[in-house]
């Protein structure tokens, strides 16, 4: 690692559903031609959802993906040796992380800062996008992690404000330039639609966590077989018979599915489905319908289904706030295939 030196890296940030991803994607879009960016992308659920969405979107760009858990905790001690691969292997330009929508920054802040990367990395920015419509909601505003994602920020981007009503956004613009200490930055945005010029702005150590043990990275010596997740990413099931994973930490279930390429949903039966589920946080998932292959996200807000480039098999990660019957649930999927193999 000592050819490697002052890398400007940047943390997103954010609640679930909140649109990090699609907030990188605008990034990535706006790229040099001439630089190489390593993008780490941590998620709760099992199977890995959004290496599968940033794929394709542009040249010079090594994603590496971290699934099954938080980087913030559980996964604490896979994020050192993972990120010094990614870096060693794409020796990239620019770094962006992104956090699980539960995962606390704190830990993530201090791995980046500490004697394995402080001469390797030059944290920059952290930057937290924020729903307004979110600070309508008690359980969100409540929650330690969504408080300190805001808290830890140098920049607060509120996204998604077509989708919130004109009174949402004024008082979360007001609450977010009342903080102390005052943000870098509070711009507004649809769609992730972000400059790529707040990636620059110097970090400032002034922002502290209000809940620093919210989630802690454990001791490395206490957990010699700290969990490398390995996402059902490259096998490939049978037709019609789906493979799953999953899971549970901070009160929060997941289950994934993948699916064969070669199973074709029926849109018309899938999308009712999956919205008519109970107890959901999130569900992302990459599927091959009849009309062609598509991205579906849903939030605790809103449902998007879009095109997607990707075409190596249909998956779907599944959170919710209770337990769940994985078995149902899949059966419930596969009935929606447009020729079923039962």
């Amino acid at each position: 690692m000592s050819k490697l030196a002052n890398i400007p890296t940047n943390i997103i940030t954010g609640f679930l559903g909140v649109g990090k991803t699609t907030a990188i994607n605008s990034l990535l879009a706006q790229k040099p031609a001439d630089e190489t960016w390593a993008i780490l992308v941590n998620e709760f659920g099992q199977i890995g959802i959004d290496q599968a969405v940033m794929e394709n979107q542009t040249e010079g760009v090594a994603i590496k993906e971290l699934a099954g858990g938080c980087i913030c905790c559980a996964l604490g001690p896979a994020l050192t040796s993972t990120l010094a691969l990614l870096l060693r292997r794409s020796k990239p330009d620019r770094l962006l992380i992104e956090p699980t929508g539960i995962g606390h920054p704190a830990g993530i802040i201090d791995t980046l800062q500490n004697d394995n990367f402080k001469e390797v990395l030059d944290l920059r920015s952290v930057i937290c996008l924020l729903d307004p419509r979110a600070l309508d909601n008690p359980e969100v505003i409540s929650n330690p992690t969504f408080q300190d994602q805001i808290n830890l920020a140098d920049v607060i981007v509120l996204n998604k404000i077509d989708l919130a009503s004109e009174a949402q956004t004024s008082f979360a613009e007001e609450r977010s330039n009342s903080l102390f200490p005052p943000k870098q930055a509070v711009v507004k945005s649809i769609a992730g639609q972000i400059s790529l010029s707040l990636l620059d702005l110097i970090r400032k150590d002034e922002c502290q966590a209000l809940f620093p043990d919210a989630h802690t990275i454990p001791d490395q010596a206490e957990h010699p077989t700290a969990p490398q997740a390995q996402p059902l990413f490259q096998l490939q099931p049978k037709a019609g018979l789906p493979l799953s994973k999953e899971g549970s930490n901070h009160g929060l279930y997941s289950c994934g599915w993948v699916f064969n390429k070669s199973d074709i949903f029926i849109a018309d039966k899938l999308i009712p489905y999956l919205q008519s589920l109970p107890n959901i946080l999130r569900i992302k998932g990459v599927f091959h319908t009849q009309e062609g292959w598509v991205l579906y996200n849903q939030a605790i807000h809103e449902t998007t289904v879009s095109p997607i480039t990707y075409r190596r098999d249909s998956r779907v990660e599944i959170i919710t706030t209770r337990a769940f019957e994985k078995d149902e649930i899949q059966q419930k999927l596969i009935n929606c295939l447009h020729i079923s193999t039962q």
